[in-house]
């Protein structure tokens, strides 16, 4: 195929006539979709070669695979990605150039792609770029939602979920391979180990080209989208309901067992999909089943995809005739786990009579399982009759997703060292009792080439004048700036780039929400899900408490460096407090903003649909990154890796990959308060807490509940809140809210000292070399997976 990118003219040559080949239109005529979409054809294209050579070299050199299981992959747009990583954005660049045409402004053509929300799947996404960069057979498994998580629109201050129907666009860098399509039964019922009268669902998968960094390396991400099978005789309503309902929507709501059914098997079909097809494309490269797992590893991301491992166990046994105990010996060999949390509500619990109706066979599967991993535990005698009834695979009434994946692991991961800590000494304490070998921790990381290289490019010009070039392949290298960090002319040119990238910003939130934000002001910025562990609660609390001493103490008022708030985040349809946490902020910000006695020196914004384009917008703008959760709750982060990169200074707990970024930059450079680990643990401990002696003891905290209930007709309108903050206060924002205020205090007057602050941002970007995912995916390899390298001999 001919290489449409060698040269700007062949570039040109080919746009043109692409474009008018496929829209009958010349250049002046056509829209900016037009243009994007004909680029990004001409790019896929251009991909397919590299892409076919990469399968091919694996399969030839019968190499080893990473199949990276996981419910989420937040890509974002993928047209500036594939556009660097495949070295052409130059080349497109200057012919678009010639042509007259804005680049940027095609590039946001694209959706986001909906098949992700929080960190989990931008995490994913990002282990995708590092692997196919550091050129490893990494590929990725999960669901081709229909629509996204949801579009968020903030009306009369609260949150209004739309559906996110990202397909209606065409997407075009996946393509469908129908000859891959695998059948999957569901509910009957079993007679000797046989699933009768099965309903049959079909499982089609699509693949989406994953770009190496110039290196020629173009893997995947398979996503399994569900359509009725040929082998459902009988197909009603009811059917048609459940193909359609699997992959309709990330995380549907799962308040009625309708909802739980989908959700389960949601998780089911996008698992055992992978795995058949890892099986059927095993066995046709002539490999024994036996030796499964030395070409295999399944790296099972969260606990969505734990039924990756009692689907194993029954291929090898009902299909492969394998005994037990070998197919146990290749399933533990293949399989391993990385835990992302340790809150007790993401640790998957499925209702035994639900998971029994949908699959029958999987959950007997389950219970021999369940009573080999007893007997185990018993023969060890370390263990009493409490502590093996609470680490059973199966309890009274619930299946435990978590503990499946511990015990049918070989490796076991947190994400960042307290979180591994955590869960090796308290939350998982007796299974790393049972199991000290298998717990291992595996910090997490973003990718640079999308966080820094291409959301900073005025960071980027800078960092090559200083240091060179060499940094963009080993991000270790950043710490040559550490030299600069009190340079004057270094220190103004890091000025020069946080304003332009506020002023990017607040272009963009003056544009759609009608605030207008002093650029000149702290960006103080926290984006992240909505949860009460976040502490979102928190920073309004004191936004409220600012906003009133401004308007009561004039000294005070008269110190205060202006200081903009931005809020983005989206809370499940169903949380209700996230949801009501979302509508105070959003209604203290309208006040706050139309306050002319106040609002030259206190705004606040809650972006809304907060996403990965806009968050690219919003990273390298913070002057203060927001990492405020309670300790032990977070287990790592990754936006605090994506601000402290792009010059943000930390002001957080102690918490996640908070405390490895203090360990790489300096405590002296960020901004900590709150309570340790260790002091929350023993508030949990000791379960005697009472938020409300706080409250009366501080009249701070009095006054802004006050404030709180003047907001609105109904003075109780946010008690659902304030009664949750004096008679639980889980999360401990009572507790840790006079050393916030502190920690603030210390904020704004640090800003104030330019030549001081740019040292701490200087010496967080030199020192946030750490967090890129490359060394995250490279520690994977080396510990876990054991993957060699794809040598295509072309860079």
């Amino acid at each position: 195929m001919k290489n449409n990118f060698k040269t700007k003219n062949d570039f040109k040559n080919a746009f043109l006539s692409k474009l008018n080949e496929t829209y009958k239109v010349d250049l002046k005529e056509s829209t900016v979709y037009q243009r994007y979409n004909v680029l990004a054809h001409l790019l896929d294209e251009s991909l397919e070669d590299a892409f076919q050579k990469t399968n091919q070299y694996v399969n030839d050199h019968q190499m080893k695979k990473t199949i990276y299981f996981s419910m989420e992959f937040l890509m974002g747009r993928l047209i500036t990605n594939n556009l660097q990583n495949s070295g052409y954005y130059d080349i497109v660049k200057e012919g678009f150039n010639e042509l007259g045409i804005d680049l940027n402004e095609v590039e946001h053509a694209e959706v986001d792609a909906g098949l992700g929300n929080g960190g989990l799947g931008r995490l994913a996404a990002c282990f995708l770029d590092s692997s196919a960069s550091l050129a490893l057979p990494l590929y990725g498994n999960s669901l081709r939602y229909k629509h996204g998580f949801f579009v968020q629109e903030i009306k009369d201050h609260k949150q209004v979920e739309h559906k996110d129907p990202w397909l209606n666009q065409e997407f075009i860098w996946e393509s469908r391979d129908e000859e891959n399509a695998i059948e999957i039964p569901l509910f009957g019922y079993v007679e000797h180990t046989k699933l009768i009268n099965p309903v049959w669902i079909k499982a089609v998968p699509y693949d989406v080209k994953v770009v190496g960094d110039q290196n020629g390396v173009v893997t995947s991400l398979r996503l399994w989208s569900t359509e009725p099978s040929d082998k459902q005789k009988h197909q009603d309503e009811e059917y048609m309901k459940i193909v359609d309902g699997v992959d309709d929507q990330l995380y549907p709501d799962d308040s009625t067992e309708d909802g739980k059914t989908i959700r389960l098997l949601q998780s089911y079909i996008f698992s055992a999909a992978g795995v058949k097809h890892a099986i059927k494309e095993h066995k046709a490269l002539g490999r024994s089943i036996k030796e499964f797992h030395k070409y295999y590893t399944f790296q099972i991301n969260d606990t969505h995809p734990t039924l990756v491992i009692p689907e194993l166990m029954r291929i090898f046994m009902d299909e492969e005739g394998i005994g037990y105990d070998e197919a146990w010996n290749i399933t533990t060999n293949t399989c391993a786990f990385t835990n992302h949390t340790i809150l007790a509500e993401a640790l998957e619990k499925w209702d035994k009579g639900i998971f029994r109706n949908l699959l029958p066979r999987i959950y007997e599967i389950l219970q021999e399982m369940n009573r080999r991993f007893k007997q185990i535990l018993e023969n060890d005698g370390r263990f009493n009759n409490e502590q093996i009834y609470l680490m059973s695979l199966i309890g009274h009434n619930h299946v435990r997703m978590a503990h499946i994946c511990i015990f049918g692991s070989f490796s076991v991961n947190g994400v960042a060292a307290l979180h591994t800590d955590i869960l090796k000494h308290i939350e998982m304490k007796n299974f790393y009792t049972l199991y000290p070998n298998k717990f291992n921790n595996k910090t997490n990381g973003i990718t640079h080439r999308r966080w820094l290289i291409h959301t900073n490019k005025e960071l980027v010009q800078i960092l090559d004048e200083k240091i060179g070039t060499s940094w963009r392949e080993d991000l270790t290298k950043l710490e040559l700036l550490d030299p600069f960090k009190d340079d004057l002319e270094t220190q103004k040119q890091i000025d020069d780039m946080k304003r332009a990238k506020k002023q990017a910003l607040a272009d963009r939130i003056y544009a759609e929400q009608g605030v207008k934000l002093d650029v000149n002001s702290i960006f103080d910025i926290q984006v992240k899900r909505l949860h009460e562990y976040k502490r979102q609660l928190m920073n309004i609390l004191h936004i409220i408490y600012v906003y009133q001493r401004l308007k009561s103490d004039e000294s005070f008022k008269k110190d205060y460096y202006p200081h903009s708030f931005i809020f983005g985040a989206k809370a499940a349809p169903s949380y209700h407090m996230a949801k009501a946490v979302i509508e105070l902020i959003d209604t203290v910000a309208a006040v706050v903003n139309n306050d002319k006695d106040t609002n030259d020196l206190l705004k606040v914004v809650f972006v809304e649909n907060y996403n990965v384009t806009y968050a690219e917008y919003i990273m390298p703008a913070a002057d203060l990154s927001e990492q405020i959760s309670t300790a032990t709750k977070e287990a790592s982060g990754t936006g605090n890796m994506k601000f402290m990169m792009n010059g943000a200074i930390t002001i957080g707990t102690m918490d996640g990959a908070n405390v490895e970024i203090v360990q790489e930059a300096g405590k002296e450079n960020n901004i900590i308060f709150g309570l340790s680990a260790e002091e929350v643990s023993k508030i949990y401990e000791k379960n005697g807490y009472k938020p409300r002696e706080i409250y009366d003891q501080d009249p701070r905290l009095q006054n802004v509940f006050k404030f709180i209930r003047t907001l609105k007709k109904n003075p109780a309108h946010f008690d659902y809140i304030l009664n949750n903050l004096l008679n639980s206060d889980y999360f401990l924002v009572m507790k840790d809210f006079n050393s916030y205020v502190k920690a603030h205090e210390v904020a704004n007057e640090a800003y104030k000292d330019r030549k001081g602050w740019l040292h701490k941002s200087i010496m967080n970007i030199a020192h946030s070399g750490f967090f890129t995912s490359d060394r995250t995916i490279a520690n994977y390899n080396k510990d876990i997976w054991h993957l060699e390298t794809i040598k295509l001999n072309n860079k």
